[in-house]
């Protein structure tokens, strides 16, 4: 599969968050770039999968002379153990794609307050953070990102399914990768819910410093739904 250097890879969501940040990120308008989208549908057969394919959409931005700056990947809501086979598959074929550089991948992900455990610090009101994680060797790309996030406190805990499984398969397959870490779901309240709008928006305007791309705040629709304490991911452990 072709992708630019640049791959912000998300993973489609009930609350919105992918398709915000994918339709949110538009060409800047004094740039030559261009947005274009197409689908792409694999067969996860060689897994023993016959009644599911790793499917989704690929937008990519292309500039005057046709060189692909950025791609987004949207990968189809999975659940495993589907979701390691499709993300392998999707992950391999950008692997096997004829070129000398591996892209740098940037994940931005939204995890909920109960599957998020950290050590409380004080902090100044209204303060949003979002964590950026490198995996991998170092590249420019992560470095613009890191640099404009928070370091992940050493205390921090993150029991999230899809990311378990994408901090596994980069590593495995060696890419060159980052994730931005947001957090959601602390209550419903009208104050909290414009924090978590924030907060995507600084994911937002971290993923245009490295390309030239606009993130448009009028874009954002954030309609988290609630989450329970008590939801299971027994597959996690089999990921690290």
């Amino acid at each position: 599969m072709k992708v630019a250097p640049k791959l912000i890879f998300l993973f489609r969501d009930d609350d919105g968050f992918a398709s915000t940040i994918s339709n949110a990120l538009q060409p800047s308008p004094n740039s030559s770039i261009q947005r274009f989208e197409e689908t792409f549908e694999l067969s996860l057969e060689r897994y023993g999968i016959k009644d599911h394919n790793a499917s989704g959409d690929a937008i990519h931005f292309v500039d005057g002379n046709g060189q692909y700056e950025v791609t987004i990947l949207l990968l189809k809501k999975y659940d495993p153990p589907v979701l390691v086979c499709a993300l392998n598959e999707v992950l391999a074929s950008i692997k096997d794609e004829k070129s000398s550089v591996s892209p740098t991948i940037v994940l931005p992900i939204v995890v909920p307050s109960s599957n998020l455990k950290v050590e409380k610090r004080s902090t100044p009101a209204n303060h949003v953070s979002v964590y950026g994680l490198q995996v991998g060797v170092d590249t420019e790309t992560i470095r613009a990102v890191i640099g404009k996030t928070e370091n992940p406190p050493p205390s921090l805990q993150v029991h999230h399914e899809h990311l378990a499984c994408f901090l596994h398969l980069v590593r495995a397959l060696k890419f060159p990768s980052c994730v931005l870490i947001g957090q959601s779901g602390q209550n419903m309240s009208s104050n909290n819910l414009k924090e978590e709008i924030e907060m995507i928006c600084q994911m937002g305007e971290v993923l245009t410093s490295i390309s030239q791309l606009s993130f448009l705040r009028e874009k954002v629709t954030w309609n988290p739904t609630k989450t329970s304490k008590e939801t299971k991911e027994a597959w996690r452990a089999l990921y690290g």
